[in-house]
């Protein structure tokens, strides 16, 4: 598994200058789009690694007869996890991302994102 991928370049980590001009304010605003977009991507790619890691030690152990068992049901037992995995972040996974993209931001110099949570409060 490429955990490479969800890593955030050097550049991104450094911090954001105040725009000076209303145009530099602009490009400000599409070019943090961008790293908002890029931080919730590396951050769910992370906890997809994350929890396929972890559902493969939880069913390393189990032996079934599912697929008929053997060494081909061991080696594709690591594709399932992964399914399950990604599956389980695109529907909202632990919370795992939403934290880390939080502490992303904050590095980047950024508000966190609103919760649905918070949103609901201050309405």
């Amino acid at each position: 598994m490429d955990l490479s991928a969800a890593s955030v370049p050097i550049s991104m980590l450094k911090s954001v200058a105040a725009p000076t001009t209303q145009s530099a304010g602009a490009a400000m605003g599409a070019d943090e789009a961008t790293k908002r977009a890029h931080i919730d991507k590396s951050a769910k790619e992370y906890e997809g690694a994350f929890l396929s890691i972890m559902l493969g030690q939880m069913m390393s152990g189990v032996k079934t007869s599912t697929f008929g068992g053997g060494e081909g049901e061991d080696a594709f037992k690591s594709f399932l996890t992964d399914a399950m995995a990604k599956s389980m972040v695109k529907h909202g996974g632990v919370g795992l991302s939403r934290s880390l993209s939080n502490e992303m931001l904050k590095m980047q110099g950024l508000a966190p994102a609103p919760t649905a949570t918070a949103m609901k409060v201050a309405a």
